[in-house]
């Protein structure tokens, strides 16, 4: 059946449609004028050099990689004991359970923040650090989780059993087999999960307190002032996620042609 014109038109300009804020903000970032204007009218990197010469962002900028580094560590280690288990165990309920993981990634991130909000604040945990990390690694175990189900489910089931009767015992399988053989695809979910955790603003505007993040620091510039650095930095954080989900996409694409040999 010959698919209708219409189709990928629609698909071309739902496209435009969603990068035409990059086509924008891009190369405003590069502009010699001292307020936001587009096009830019000499080229210049006086707001790259802003960026990196300001603590406040500096010190955003080390707050969310710290942030999205252990949140991910976390998110990776408990996604993926959690979609082992769904997959390789007869559990009752298993729907419901994965139902509840996938939880985060359906809910409003605005209901997420109001319960995190109430809960880290009933253990005396919100506006720390340790509340932060909490409430990023809930917020990108989803991930996690969905990119190690479909690689455990693909996995040959005849290698941890050759390994058992070989006579290792459970943790060495999964230490010794099952971990090195789907070592891309944790990198890749680790991909994700830093990439979710780096970009998030809605719940750490609500729990973070005093701490400051590159995209909580760009919210509140944004209400207070209107600086053509948000450019900059929202082409450097444009570039780096495309960058991430590139490299996650190659690791995915090397590790199902490794299955598929």
């Amino acid at each position: 059946m010959k698919q209708p014109i219409t189709v990928p038109i629609v698909a071309i300009a739902t496209l435009m449609f969603l990068i035409l804020p990059i086509l924008v903000v891009v190369p405003m970032s590069f502009s010699s004028a001292s307020s936001l204007s587009f096009p830019p009218n000499a080229f210049s990197l006086r707001w790259y050099r802003a960026f990196f010469s300001s603590d406040t962002w500096l010190n955003a900028m080390g707050t969310s990689i710290l942030l999205a580094c252990l949140s991910s560590i976390f998110a990776v280690v408990l996604g993926s004991l959690g979609a082992y288990g769904l997959r390789r165990r007869e559990i009752r309920f298993s729907g419901a359970l994965e139902s509840n993981f996938m939880a985060p990634m359906v809910l409003p991130t605005i209901i997420a923040a109001v319960a995190m909000y109430i809960a880290l604040g009933r253990v005396g945990l919100l506006g720390s650090f340790i509340g932060l990390v909490i409430a990023h690694t809930l917020l990108v175990v989803p991930y996690v989780i969905v990119v190690m189900s479909v690689a455990i489910r693909a996995f040959d089931l005849r290698l941890e059993q050759v390994a058992w009767t070989m006579g290792a015992s459970g943790l060495t399988t999964i230490r010794r087999v099952v971990i090195p053989l789907l070592a891309p695809n944790l990198a890749a979910a680790w991909i994700f999960a830093f990439v979710g955790s780096f970009d998030e603003v809605v719940v750490t505007s609500f729990i973070a307190g005093t701490y400051d993040t590159i995209p909580k620091r760009m919210f509140s510039e944004l209400i207070l002032e209107i600086s053509p650095t948000i450019t900059a930095v929202a082409t450097l954080l444009i570039g780096f996620t495309i960058l991430s989900l590139i490299g996650a996409s190659l690791i995915l694409r090397q590790a199902s042609r490794s299955v598929a040999s």
